[in-house]
């Protein structure tokens, strides 16, 4: 028992190394964003307060926050994360729904696409005319007591102590187990890698003080990230304000490190792409 423990935190260490290299997961600098001028780069976004000091993954505790009333799905988080995993078409590792309200208080969701393409043109299905449309973007919610975790029999999904989620790709058998007890449904079985797959906040950026893609490129400024054990941080801040802020299935008890400003009742977190 002792000798397979060691195994696993062995494996553990190598992939976490092999993050650090950028041998995993791509791109570690450049970023394509959506509507970008042709044959230009975006410069990645650094986080204020990480960028230039040494990281310790024993002192950092990080949040991701979206802010529902800021959203206008335009797709680009999407765009960029397909572009920085090469995500295979039809899979999503962070999608956008999107939601329409009539006046008589009917409610329809759709995500086509996974929001990729964006939603410039409006529904036509709708007998009554729309009183209010959001977008809700859908991504890893890190929990802090993570479903996913518990029920991987190899030891191929485990937590970082900086509070990452992540799969060991080398270990992963594919048997989906963390799959099906995901309550976020964010999780896939990439078709390539025959592995489980999703978002991992762009792990291997933030490890060099980079903001992750889909908030480096948001152009409505939607997407928030930073370290919580930072009293400076905008995270910290938003997270402290009187703003309506909570997470997705709080009655779970998984503490999602996710967390929506403005969310709406409508919301039905069963949907997906």
């Amino acid at each position: 028992m002792e000798s397979s423990k060691f195994a696993i935190d062995k494996d553990r260490r190598t992939f976490v190394k092999n993050v650090l290299k950028g041998t995993i997961a791509g791109s570690l600098l450049l970023v394509i964003p959506m509507g970008g001028a042709s044959g230009s780069l975006e410069v990645p976004a650094q986080i204020p307060g990480i960028r230039g000091r040494k990281y310790d993954m024993f002192k950092q505790r990080f949040a991701f926050i979206v802010n529902i009333t800021r959203c206008i799905g335009c797709g680009s988080c999407c765009v960029a994360d397909k572009r920085e995993y090469n995500v295979p078409d039809g899979y999503y590792r962070t999608w956008v729904e999107r939601y329409i309200k009539d006046f008589d208080g009917n409610v329809y969701v759709d995500c086509p696409n996974g929001g990729l393409d964006g939603y410039q043109t409006p529904r036509a299905d709708i007998p009554g005319k729309v009183r209010d449309t959001f977008f809700v973007p859908k991504l890893c919610n890190m929990c802090k007591k993570p479903s996913c975790v518990q029920v991987c029999p190899v030891g191929a999904t485990f937590k970082t102590p900086d509070g990452f989620v992540l799969v060991d790709k080398e270990r992963c058998v594919g048997c989906g187990y963390c799959i099906q007890a995901c309550p976020y449904s964010v999780r896939f079985l990439n078709p390539v890698t025959h592995t489980a797959d999703k978002c991992t906040w762009c792990y291997h950026r933030v490890r060099k003080g980079l903001l992750p893609a889909c908030v480096n490129v948001c152009p409505a400024n939607a997407r928030k990230f930073g370290d919580l054990n930072d009293p400076e941080s905008e995270v910290t801040r938003i997270l402290a304000s009187p703003d309506v802020i909570t997470v997705l299935k709080p009655e779970l008890g998984n503490m999602p490190a996710l967390y929506y400003e403005g969310l709406r009742r409508e919301v039905v977190y069963e949907c997906g792409p």
